[in-house]
């Protein structure tokens, strides 16, 4: 019998449970999340996604990404749907590892075994703990490598057999096989036990989302899934390499999945393709665009003086060890600067943050995606447009039926719990 080979997952972003277009009524925007959330099941999308930030946005360069909690919104649009996942992001710097694997332990209590957790270092908000500056990617990478390690060991102490299922809906608890985790540290010291019942997949699905080298170190030795942006093939390959061989070094029997997002223009024909991204980029704030193009280049340079069609001067530039902030999103952009893309290239590709982004018809996206699945550089995919109306029918009815065709997509959830829906070998192989 032929080996079952993996096929593509995917996930979309939730919607947002506290506001939505023509927003009239405080519950309008759960409403519209959730109605997203049951298309998206309906569609067997394998998980649904939150982002998170830290801070207000007064410039306005991250939209309203991360208004909202994204452990609440989660545990809300559990409550309406049966199989999807359920991926939180939550902050390794200003979050503490007990009170986050209480939360998503309780998260995949209440979800049937649905949610996971993807774990980042944060890039903004210190300004709000007490942190004063930011501390250093390394040092912010050191305390992320601590609390996983903290989280696993929380959860991985308690044994399954603490809880039995009772007829009629009770549960009959034993204390004394919630264990201890004695976890001593240089940044952590915590005693366990987590006094929240071991969850139904044991431990909530890893991601992690990071591509400085700090970050590929932590995901390769930790992440069940690393999250990245890759806007080449080429750039895919070489990071799929080097996480491979890392994960080798830290004797890992499986490597990490690889997720990359996947920002789309879709249109029904080249020709409405070609309006389409001419409408979007006619759409484009460039004064606004130069503040979000420094953000991307990790802040504090001065971009309002160049000319849009002329390249970057390499002077304006920051080098990477000195940038605090998305080391390797700046990075990604530092690169596309020494190529010679113009400020203007460089401010139409700030508005997709670096990520891969292809405009096309459905069959010509497919082929974009199907080249890095079969180049075993893509094993989940963030796609976008639901919940967009000028987008939302060609992803649903276009797409997403184009990669089925292929057979690149499961046309079912594989299993009740998101572990096995993804396909991930038993946590003992990890």
């Amino acid at each position: 019998m032929a080996e079952h080979r993996r096929r593509l997952k995917t996930l979309v972003g939730a919607g947002s449970a506290i506001y939505a277009s023509n927003d009239t009524q405080a519950t309008f925007g759960v409403d519209r999340a959730i109605a997203l959330a049951k298309i998206a099941e309906r569609e067997k999308i394998t998980g649904l996604f939150t982002a998170d930030l830290l801070q207000s946005d007064p410039a306005g360069l991250a939209g309203l990404t991360g208004s909202q909690d994204p452990v609440v919104v989660l545990a809300a649009l559990s409550q309406a749907t049966r199989q999807i996942g359920l991926i939180a992001t939550v902050t390794t710097t200003f979050q503490h590892p007990y009170n986050l694997a209480r939360l998503i332990g309780t998260l995949d209590h209440i979800s049937g075994g649905r949610a996971g957790w993807n774990a980042v270092t944060s890039s903004v908000g210190e300004e709000n703990y007490g942190a004063g500056a930011l501390p250093s990617p390394e040092e912010r990478y050191a305390r992320a490598t601590e609390f996983v390690e903290v989280v696993n060991a929380l959860f991985d102490a308690n044994d399954p057999a603490a809880v039995t299922r009772l007829a009629g809906g009770g549960v009959k608890l034993d204390p004394a096989r919630l264990h201890a985790a004695n976890y001593h540290g240089d940044i952590f010291q915590v005693a366990g036990p987590l006094n929240v019942p071991p969850p139904p997949q044991k431990r909530p699905v890893q991601f992690q989302a990071g591509q400085s080298d700090a970050g590929m170190t932590l995901g390769a030795r930790y992440a069940e899934v690393i999250y990245t942006s890759q806007p080449t093939l080429a750039a895919a390959k070489a990071f799929v390499s080097e996480i491979r061989q890392r994960a080798q070094r830290f004797e890992r029997r499986s490597a990490p999945l690889i997720m990359n997002s996947f920002h789309s223009v879709i249109g029904e024909s080249p020709a409405d393709v070609a309006r389409r991204v001419e409408e979007k980029h006619h759409r484009i704030d460039y004064q606004r665009g130069r503040l979000r193009l420094a953000d991307m280049l990790g802040g504090g340079i001065e971009l309002d003086d160049l000319p849009l069609d002329r390249p970057v001067p390499a002077q304006r530039l920051p080098e990477l060890v000195s940038v605090n902030r998305r080391r390797g999103r700046a990075e990604i952009f530092i690169r596309f600067a020494h190529e010679g893309q113009t400020l203007r290239q460089l401010i139409i590709a700030a508005e997709e943050t670096g990520h891969w982004s292809v405009a096309g018809t459905p069959e010509t996206l497919a082929d974009a995606i199907e080249e890095r699945y079969r180049s075993g550089v893509l094993d989940v995919i963030s796609l976008h447009g639901l919940g967009q109306a000028d987008q939302q029918d060609l992803l649903v009815n276009g797409l997403l039926p184009e990669l089925r065709r292929r057979g690149l997509l499961d046309d079912d959830y594989r299993g009740e719990d998101f572990r096995t829906s993804l396909e991930l070998p038993p946590l003992s192989d990890g």
